[in-house]
């Protein structure tokens, strides 16, 4: 099973390619993406798995707007995203994949962290309207 200092190792190896990292507490880091993505990834291991996730937005307070994100977020869990979800955390729509640590190693890792923030940076433009519209 993949320890937290695996999960470590694989946060040194995403910063050999332009991300930057800082552990908040024991088994909870806060990672940036390279370059101009402006979010951040929370990397939590949490055995059995290894939770990444992404808040996107604060979520719309008009019903109409919530209703019209909420249909759009569930049209991109189905078509977009490959092992992820959107989804709503009190007043914030957050982006999460679970990996279990039984099987995982670095290059499952990376593709689940670059398909997250690849898929997001390709919906900000979209999900934009949302933000504005709150």
């Amino acid at each position: 099973m993949v320890t937290r200092e695996d999960i470590e190792a694989f946060l040194d190896r995403l910063s050999a390619e332009g991300a930057s990292f800082q552990e908040v507490e024991p088994g909870l880091w806060v990672v940036r993406p390279g370059g101009s993505l402006d979010f951040d990834v929370v990397v939590t291991h949490n055995p059995p798995v290894v939770l990444l996730r992404v808040k996107v937005m604060p979520h719309p307070t008009d019903p109409a707007d919530a209703a019209a994100l909420n249909k759009r977020l569930l049209e991109l869990n189905a078509t977009d995203l490959l092992h992820g979800a959107y989804g709503i955390d009190g007043d914030a729509v957050v982006l999460t994949e679970a990996l279990e640590l039984a099987h995982l190693d670095f290059e499952e890792f990376l593709a689940s962290f670059e398909s997250m923030t690849l898929s997001l940076t390709g919906h900000l433009r979209e999900l934009a309207a949302f933000r504005e519209a709150r």
